[in-house]
């Protein structure tokens, strides 16, 4: 009796806690789609991050991008295949040359080697 109950019991735990990914990955995907929306269309990639989780790299077809963090790499895939957008293995060649970037990104990358704002206050 006590087996059956502890395993009912975990049972429920795991239940949730697929629930609960389910509801993060759907909520991401949103994210995704409106990223993709609003700039006519997205490709993504998944870059595992360690223990902090997984980051989305979005790349819209007008050349503007940005990312997302998901708790686990699972849950990422999850949600890029819910959104609908074409997922890369890699982030190079042809899909890394849609990126464009404007100064501000220029002066952040480069900061204090050439020339741009200091990361003084």
């Amino acid at each position: 009796m006590a087996d059956t109950a502890a395993e009912t019991a975990e049972t429920q735990v795991d239940g949730r806690r697929a629930a609960r990914a389910e509801r993060r990955a759907a909520r991401l995907a949103k994210q995704i789609g409106a990223f993709a929306k609003a700039h006519g269309g997205a490709e993504g990639q998944v870059a595992y991050l360690g223990q902090m989780g997984a980051r989305i790299v979005l790349v819209g077809e007008d050349g503007g991008w940005g990312d997302l963090v998901a708790p686990s790499y699972e849950i990422a895939e999850s949600a890029a295949q819910k959104s609908g957008i074409t997922l890369h293995e890699s982030f190079d060649g042809e899909f890394a040359a849609k990126v464009h970037t404007g100064p501000y990104e220029w002066s952040r990358m480069a900061g204090i080697q050439v020339g741009g704002p200091s990361n003084k206050a």
